[in-house]
């Protein structure tokens, strides 16, 4: 099966790069589908790529089969609500999680907004991946590639050509690798930045 017919679905945790990973499919020539209804900040300098659709996507998939050969963001915890009619190409962005709760932290608190318990947090994202993981396994109309943030940023050419062989469709590795701007990686953990 072609991409003409799947959709691309780019997930991961909040902050976990998958705006990162929309900018590079976009300038690698996929067809993305986003609305312009959240834009770019400080959080985010080259936008968020996200269809607020995608929001109610429980409520209302009936605008699912415009994605068909096109990308389109859902964060990781609708994916169980991708109607199983469909076929799915998920390239899920696996970024180290005190990196995640970090940049989540940090986002909170330039909205002015209380930052939620770290540990509640924490243990509460490794139950939820776990069982994602455990759920994506089981689904015949999901494949995943798991694609390592931090890898991304350090190792970009592999990274980028094991994309390029998943989405199925042709993309100018070039123009991909041009989207990665390392001076927007300003989350490390200990282990990244040790």
């Amino acid at each position: 099966m072609t991409l003409n017919s799947e959709i691309l679905i780019v997930s991961g945790l909040p902050r976990s790069g998958t705006s990162l990973m929309m900018s590079m499919l976009e300038r690698g020539g996929v067809s993305i589908l986003a609305d312009q209804e959240r834009v770019a900040d400080v959080d985010n300098p080259r936008g968020y790529f996200e269809l607020q659709r995608v929001k109610q996507l429980k409520e209302d998939s009936s605008w699912i089969h415009l994605a068909r050969g096109k990308a389109v963001k859902v964060v990781s915890s609708l994916l169980y609500d991708l109607p199983p009619a469909e076929r799915y190409r998920v390239l899920f962005m696996d970024r180290h999680l005190d990196e995640v709760l970090s940049s989540q932290a940090k986002m909170l608190q330039r909205r002015g907004q209380p930052e939620p318990p770290v540990e509640k947090i924490r243990n509460a994202f490794n139950i939820h991946l776990e069982r994602l993981f455990d759920w994506i396994h089981e689904c015949s109309h999901i494949t995943l590639l798991s694609v390592n943030y931090n890898e991304l940023i350090t190792d970009a050419q592999s990274v980028v050509e094991n994309i390029a062989g998943f989405v199925s469709q042709p993309v100018d590795t070039d123009e991909m690798y041009k989207a990665i701007d390392p001076a927007l990686y300003r989350n490390r953990s200990a282990v990244e930045s040790g």
